[in-house]
């Protein structure tokens, strides 16, 4: 018989799943630094903008940005600042474990190790 041990963890697995693609957090960090439009995004990290689109949409869809509206542009930017210790605390949690996690080949690369939060 299996057992379901993820009762109550649904909102948990969504939130570390939004946070699992190279790109959403590329995005993610970019914009913590301050607002930027997908023209923005799509120059400096080097995505199309059809990518970056779909990535903002997934990042609204999760409540972790938004976005304002000015003239015919609009300005994204995160909407918790507490995703910022959130991502600190797992670039700790990869120090402390000496990139473990990382060189795990089911959990990622050492090039994926760093996330890059510093605002």
């Amino acid at each position: 018989m299996a057992i379901d041990c993820t009762p109550g963890l649904a909102p948990a697995v969504a939130l570390f799943r939004s946070l699992g693609d190279p790109a959403r957090l590329a995005i993610l960090r970019r914009i913590a630094s301050s607002e930027a439009r997908v023209v923005d995004l799509t120059g400096e990290l080097g995505l199309a903008q059809s990518t970056v689109s779909k990535h903002l949409a997934c990042l609204r869809d999760c409540s972790l940005i938004d976005y304002r509206v000015e003239g015919r542009q609009s300005f994204y930017a995160l909407t918790r600042p507490e995703l910022l210790d959130l991502l600190r605390s797992a670039e700790q949690v990869l120090a402390a474990t000496g990139e473990a996690v990382a060189l795990r080949p089911v959990y990622g690369t050492p090039a994926d190790s760093t996330l890059g939060v510093s605002a």
